[in-house]
C-alpha cells in the first residue's frame, strides 16, 4: 500500500491492513495524515466536507486539544488551503543535505563566551624507537605513531598495512567495519612517504590512519548510512571533516559502523559488538569507531552525536571522545538527522589525541550555516590550581567510582562546587530531534523505503518517523522556545564553574547538553571487577573545547585507566 495514498502513523490505532482499520477507530486513526494530505481518498472517491470536518475533531482531539463545532466549520477552508499547499510543496525535491533557512546558534543573546584562549604553541613530539614488531602499536597513541613517522622509524605504507590487516581480522567478530578503504589508503600513505622523503612534513596527523563513520561522504567509496535502502550510495566527494583530515595527512582506512540511520548499533550487515564483550552490542550510533578505536583497529575515528552517539559507545567501549560544542565542526557531507542537535566528534585513545584531530577538523567551511570558527590551540596539560569542577550530590551518592573521580580532581588542586541542574522535561523536548529526522527523511518515508530498513520496532526510526508526522509544528516551536529558557538557566550553572564533572547519564543530563550544544568529555574512570570499563564525563563551556580538553588530558595522566585495553 502506498504511503502517498494511504498513510497511517499513529501505532496506538494499529497499522495498513489490521482491523483498526475499521469505522470509527479508522476514522480516527487516519485523521491527522488525511488533513496532512499524506491520504486524499478514500476507495476512490474526494472526502466529503462533513467528513473532513469529523477528522479535524478526531484530529484535534488526538493531540489534546478540542474545538467547538463553529470554529471547526470556521477551519474547514484554510485546512483545504493547506492541504493544497502540503501537496504542491511534497512536489519538491529536497535531498538530505538541503539545510533549513533557520539556524542553530548555542550562542543566545545574553550567553557571553567564557572559553578561554590557550596559547598557541609547538607541541615537541616524544622520541620513540621502532617496535621489533608493528603490531604493538595497535594501541599507540597519536604522538609516539607521529614520532616514529617524523623520524622515518615507520614509514606511512607501514603503518597504514599493518592497520588495514588488524581492522580486516577484528571485523571478523566486532562487525566494525562496512568498507574496507584499501586502495585510496595505500595510495595515499605512498604519497606521504614521499613528502617525508622530500622533507615535507604535514604535523602530527601525517600518516597516521583513521576510520570514519559511514554517515561520512568519502569519494570512490560507498557511504552506506548503516541502511540497507542506501547499501549502494555513492556520494562522490569528500566530506569536509574527511577532506581536512586528508589536508592535515590522516590516512582514510575505513568506513566504520552505525546503527541504521544513526540509531544503535544493529545496521544492515549485523550487529556491532563490544571488544570488551563480543557477547554485547557496542551500543552506538557511532558503533563502529568506537569498537574500532577500542579493539586497535585504527587509532582514532571520527563519529557524530545528536543524542549520546557518541557518549554511549564511548561508555559501553571504554573509549576516550569528545562531543564539541555545537558549530565548532562543519557537518558538510554528514548525513542529516536534526539540523540544530547533529554534531561531529573525534574517538580516540586520550583527551590529548582527541585535541590533536580537533585541531585538525575545527570550524567554519561556508557550507553548513551553523560552523564558526574560533581559535582552537592544543595543551597537553591545565593548571588544575583552584579550577573550579561544579558536581551536583545526587549523581555522586552511593557511587563510590564516582566518587573517586571527585577525589582524584581535588588532589589536582581543583575545587568541588556543587550545583543544582535546572529542572526541565528535557525527555519530552527531545521531540524536536523526531520532527527534524521526519523531515530529513521525508520522502523516504512516504515511499515506503523505509520498510527496508532491519529494525521494524516502535523504538526504531520507521515507526518514529511515521509517528513525527503527528507532531504539530505549533509543538515543535513551542518546545524550541523552551529549550531558549533552559540554554538560559544552564548558562546561569556553568558562569560559576569552569567545567561539570558528572556520570554519562545522570540526571537528564546528556538530553540537556545536547539541547543546550555544550560540550562534553567522556573518557574510562575505572573498570568493573569483570573486566569492561566505567566512564566519566567532564562538560565544558561553549566553545571552550581546547581547555576542556586540556583539563581532562592533566585528570587522565594521574590515573592512566585509558591505557587499559581489551585483550585482542
Amino acid at each position: 500500500m502506498d504511503r502517498h495514498r494511504n498513510f497511517c502513523s499513529c501505532e496506538h490505532f494499529g497499522h495498513e491492513g489490521q482491523s483498526a482499520h475499521m469505522g470509527h477507530v479508522w476514522l480516527q486513526a487516519t485523521s491527522v495524515p488525511l488533513l496532512l494530505g499524506v491520504a486524499l481518498t478514500v476507495n476512490g472517491r474526494l472526502e466529503a466536507q462533513g467528513e473532513r470536518k469529523t477528522q479535524a475533531d478526531a484530529a484535534a482531539r488526538l493531540i489534546g486539544l478540542q474545538f467547538t463545532d463553529a470554529e471547526l466549520e470556521l477551519m474547514m477552508r484554510k485546512v483545504g488551503a493547506n492541504l493544497r499547499s502540503f501537496k504542491r510543496l511534497r512536489r519538491e525535491v529536497l535531498p538530505n543535505e538541503l539545510y533549513p533557512a533557520l539556524a542553530f546558534n548555542p550562542f543566545l543573546p545574553g550567553i557571553v563566551d567564557r572559553s578561554v584562549a590557550l596559547p598557541a604553541r609547538e607541541l615537541a613530539l616524544p622520541t620513540r624507537e621502532r617496535p621489533d614488531d608493528l603490531k604493538a602499536l595497535a594501541f599507540a597513541d597519536i604522538e609516539t605513531l607521529a614520532s616514529l613517522i617524523k623520524s622515518k622509524r615507520v614509514s606511512c605504507v607501514e603503518l597504514t598495512q599493518m592497520f588495514l590487516k588488524r581492522l580486516t581480522r577484528l571485523d571478523k567478530s566486532l562487525h566494525c567495519v562496512i568498507t574496507l578503504t584499501e586502495k585510496r589508503a595505500l595510495k595515499t600513505a605512498r604519497q606521504l612517504d614521499q613528502e617525508i622523503a622530500a622533507g615535507k612534513y604535514r604535523g602530527p596527523l601525517h600518516g597516521i590512519p583513521y576510520g570514519a563513520k559511514d554517515l561520512l561522504a568519502a569519494r570512490g567509496t560507498r557511504t552506506t548510512w548503516g541502511a540497507k535502502p542506501f547499501e549502494n550510495q555513492m556520494l562522490d566527494y569528500d566530506a569536509t571533516v574527511v577532506q581536512r583530515l586528508e589536508q592535515a595527512g590522516a590516512v582514510l582506512i575505513a568506513k566504520l559502523t552505525l546503527g541504521a540511520l544513526a540509531w544503535g548499533d544493529v545496521w544492515f550487515g549485523g550487529k556491532t559488538r563490544n571488544p570488551w564483550n563480543p557477547q554485547q552490542g557496542s551500543s552506538g550510533s557511532s558503533a563502529g569507531p568506537c569498537s574500532a578505536t577500542a579493539a586497535g583497529g585504527v587509532p582514532f575515528a571520527i563519529g557524530s552525536e545528536t543524542y549520546g552517539s557518541i557518549v554511549s559507545p564511548s561508555s559501553r567501549c571504554g573509549t576516550t571522545g569528545l562531543r564539541p560544542t555545537f558549530g565548532r565542526i562543519s557537518r558538510h557531507g554528514a548525513m542529516t538527522l536534526s539540523w540544530s542537535l547533529d554534531k561531529l566528534g573525534p574517538i580516540c585513545r586520550s583527551a590529548t589525541d582527541c585535541a590533536f584531530v580537533m585541531a585538525a577538523i575545527h570550524g567554519a567551511d561556508g557550507k553548513d550555516p551553523s560552523a564558526r570558527t574560533k581559535p582552537f590551540a592544543m595543551a597537553k596539560t591545565a593548571n588544575m590550581k583552584g579550577l573550579r569542577v561544579g558536581y551536583w550530590e545526587s549523581a555522586f551518592r552511593n557511587n563510590e567510582p564516582g566518587q573517586k573521580v571527585l577525589d582524584n580532581l581535588s588532589a589536582l588542586g581543583c575545587e568541588l562546587v556543587e550545583v543544582e541542574l535546572p529542572s526541565y522535561p528535557t525527555g519530552d523536548m527531545m521531540f524536536v530531534l523526531n520532527a527534524e529526522a521526519a523531515a530529513a527523511f521525508d520522502e523516504f518515508t512516504r515511499s515506503n523505503r523505509d520498510d527496508e530498513l532491519v529494525r521494524q520496532v516502535a523504538q526504531a526510526w520507521p515507526n518514529v518517523f511515521r509517528a513525527a508526522r503527528l507532531i504539530p509544528a505549533v509543538e515543535y516551536i513551542q518546545a524550541n522556545r523552551l529549550r531558549t529558557r533552559l540554554m538560559r538557566d544552564f548558562d546561569k550553572v556553568m558562569r560559576n564553574i569552569d567545567v561539570l564533572v558528572h556520570p554519562p547519564f545522570a540526571g537528564g543530563i546528556l538530553a540537556l547538553t545536547n539541547l543546550t550544544g555544550h560540550p562534553t568529555f567522556i573518557a574510562p574512570s575505572g573498570f568493573r571487577p569483570n573486566g569492561p570499563p566505567r566512564s566519566i564525563c567532564l562538560t565544558g563551556q561553549l566553545d571552550d573545547d581546547a581547555r576542556l580538553l586540556a583539563i581532562a588530558a592533566t585528570w587522565q595522566a594521574q590515573t592512566k585507566h585509558h591505557h587499559r585495553h581489551p585483550d585482542l
